[in-house]
């Protein structure tokens, strides 16, 4: 099918079915899961056991035997090629990538990040961007909803893509994040699905997300804007009971967002088909290549209907992405808002050079400041180690890491959010999909050792053209790793040497005295589930059943392994 066919069977509503639907073989984990797949290039598997200490400062390097994403036979659909492009086996190899170890950064960058690929160049001019919503071509019940949220101005990409992706154009969009990307694939996706009723188990638009907590990020954001056109939502996420969300489908969903491992199970099962999808959204594609998902995406993506509109939103544009958008994307229009995926001018960096005897007591005096913070360490160990050291100091503190249940996860957050905790120790795993309002402070007790990771960490804060710092506590052996990561980047950090008790401390970060008496966390009562587990109709469950096994789910995630040292 040519370009100009596909163009005219998509104005015309043509609802030709794209290809078979199939099962899978080969083990993969979604958000909860083992990050299956050889991460490939010059770094090894992604994803072991390597260790580092975080109080004695040696840095480790990214594990090792991560698990093969299997591409079984039946996971494979016989939908052709949208644009003629050979078949995955034929395709270059995850290897050729570059390594992880040449990364980037987050922030001010005088050119492009290392590694990305050349953007397209679109044939067909793409619409001039809008000033306002109410510039646009939606139903009236969105732009009502708009209102009523307060929303009258676009953010910037939000404005660049919906007038093209309002009329079905595909789109490649790379927007740091907190740029308002939900709303920029959410609004076109639900008014050109509007009007429209979805057959049990087959939806007619799917949003594919890295991890469970975007997944469930997304969900929430697009729900008023769903309900307002009388659109149904599904969310299918690992770490929650499968056959929720399998009835959540048979009921009907015209709207699934998904992270690839849990889909991938409901199509197994038979809950599922993706024949009828005419709308497909990625959403930090980025992460979902090096998370290993590339072969469940793709699988996925070869079974929804072969001249539907695609549109592919990332932070960062990789050799991986490339993939997707020479075999997927359609004479995309390109809209880079951010040019170098983090050119934040409300967000400051911070390297802090500290001691070892030291680090533990400058990470304590951050974390009681006035404030909310989140620190990153590498490890779920690590996590737990300086959570419990924090909470017998005086400071409200709450870890979050993969090893946690889903339920366990969502209450977390829900604290963290409202204000009951007020620093939030995470992994990687809360790195991406998490937006907490008003959050000016983000701190890297583990440093990043890859671009992404930090430009994913900081994003965090100064989302939405609020303000906010990154700050990254740095041994004395890490320093010249560090200096190479902001350099490659093309970001020149705020440097200081600081110690535990100091004004210069205080004054970077808000950093006091805690105050020494040791508190508690008291879980609240787990409310019902509303969303995030099934369709946005408000099915409810029972919390007897959010206890049991997670019939269908992936096993626990491996993260990198470190030792968070209370030893001053």
């Amino acid at each position: 099918m040519n370009r100009t066919t596909r163009t005219n069977n998509r104005s015309s509503g043509s609802r030709k079915s794209g290809g078979s639907y199939g099962g899978s073989t080969g083990s993969y984990g979604d958000s909860a899961g083992s990050y299956g797949g050889s991460y490939g290039g010059s770094t090894g598997s992604y994803g072991g056991g390597s260790t580092s200490s975080y109080g004695g400062g040696s840095t480790g390097s990214y594990g090792s035997s991560a698990g093969s994403a299997g591409r079984g036979s039946r996971f494979g659909s016989s939908a052709p090629s949208r644009s003629g492009a050979p078949s995955r086996s034929g395709g270059p190899g995850r290897s050729g990538g570059p390594s992880r170890s040449g990364g980037g950064g987050y922030g001010r960058r005088s050119s492009a990040p290392q590694g990305e690929f050349a953007l397209p160049v679109t044939v067909v001019p793409g619409l001039p961007a809008v000033e306002a919503f109410a510039d646009l071509d939606m139903p009236a019940p969105l732009l009502a909803t708009l209102k009523a949220e307060g929303m009258a101005t676009p953010f910037p990409i939000q404005g660049a893509t919906l007038p093209n992706t309002l009329v079905g154009r595909d789109v490649l969009g790379r927007g740091r994040t907190g740029s308002g990307k939900t709303l920029a694939f959410g609004l076109a996706l639900l008014a050109r699905t509007a009007g429209q009723r979805a057959e049990p188990g087959q939806p007619l638009a799917l949003i594919l997300v890295p991890t469970r907590e975007l997944a469930q990020q997304v969900t929430a954001a697009l729900t008023p804007y769903a309900r307002a056109v009388k659109l149904r939502m599904a969310t299918v996420v690992g770490g929650m009971p499968i056959y929720r969300q399998a009835t959540a489908l048979r009921g009907g969903a015209e709207v699934v967002v998904a992270t690839p491992g849990r889909l991938k199970d409901l199509i197994q099962r038979g809950d599922c088909r993706l024949n009828q999808v005419g709308i497909t959204v990625l959403d930090e594609a980025d992460q979902m290549a090096d998370m290993g998902f590339m072969p469940q995406v793709t699988a996925l993506l070869d079974q929804v209907r072969p001249e539907g509109q695609r549109m592919l939103f990332s932070a960062t544009l990789d050799r991986n992405v490339d993939l997707l958008v020479r075999r997927y994307l359609t004479d995309p229009v390109v809209h880079s808002v951010d040019p170098s995926a983090g050119a934040v001018t409300t967000m400051e960096h911070h390297v802090l050079h500290v001691q070892n005897f030291d680090k533990q007591a400058a990470t304590t005096e951050i974390a009681a400041r006035d404030g909310r913070v989140i620190m990153f360490l590498d490890t779920k160990h690590g996590v737990d180690r300086l959570t419990e050291h924090l909470l017998h100091s005086g400071v409200r503190a709450a870890a979050l890491h993969g090893g946690k249940s889903q339920p366990q996860r969502t209450r977390t957050l829900a604290q963290f959010k409202t204000g009951h905790v007020t620093v939030l120790v995470a992994t990687n795993v809360a790195a991406r999909g998490i937006h907490v309002d008003n959050l000016d402070l983000v701190v890297n007790v583990d440093p990043p050792t890859d671009h992404k990771d930090y430009l994913h960490r900081g994003g965090r804060t100064a989302r939405a053209g609020e303000s906010g710092s990154v700050v990254t506590l740095v041994l004395p052996n890490q320093r010249r790793e560090m200096t190479r990561l902001m350099a490659a980047a093309g970001i020149t950090p705020h440097t200081a040497q600081v110690r535990s008790g100091e004004a210069e401390l205080n004054r970077i970060t808000g950093a006091q005295a805690p105050s020494g008496i040791p508190v508690t966390i008291t879980a609240p009562v787990p409310e019902r589930s509303k969303s995030g587990t099934g369709s946005s109709r408000g099915r409810r469950s029972r919390p007897a059943q959010e206890r049991r096994s997670r019939t269908g789910s992936s096993p626990a995630r491996s993260e990198r392994g470190s030792t968070f040292s209370t030893a001053a």
